[in-house]
């Protein structure tokens, strides 16, 4: 019971205080809602978006652990040597991204927007790496 804390409260983000000052990488757009500059200390939780059979640049997060949900689309998540593997993911699925692990986030879709909810620990480290020979005809369907 010692632990607990009365003189504490939440912070509330309204829709309005989102803020696209975060990492990004070319062909995703990373919003930020819980983060450091809303006093979170080891954590970000943000909104993730790829327009139609866009993709992101190949990329990793550093020290950081992520956790992706699929909010809204068809997902590809392109990993391993020379991005060779990969796991398709429908609205509902979640993934798990260890940290330090390049990637390729896609959307499969040719017309629809694809939408991740994503948390990530410490924060939203991202490091671009550079980019790969992948047209949108190899993950739209």
């Amino acid at each position: 019971m010692d632990r607990l804390r009365f003189d504490l409260s939440p912070t509330r983000i309204l829709a309005a205080e989102i803020t696209a000052d975060t990492g990004q990488s070319a062909g995703a757009i990373r919003v930020a809602g819980v983060h450091r500059g809303v006093g979170a200390s080891a954590i970000w939780l943000g909104k993730v978006s790829n327009e139609p059979a866009y993709r992101s640049v190949p990329h990793h997060h550093a020290e950081a652990e992520t956790a992706g949900y699929v909010f809204k689309g068809r997902a590809r998540i392109y990993f391993g040597e020379g991005y060779r593997d990969y796991y398709d993911l429908e609205e509902g699925d979640f993934v798990h991204v260890p940290p330090w692990m390049p990637h390729i986030e896609c959307n499969r879709s040719a017309d629809a927007e694809l939408v991740w909810m994503t948390a990530r620990t410490p924060d939203n480290l991202v490091v671009n790496l550079d980019d790969v020979d992948l047209p949108p005809s190899e993950y739209t369907t």
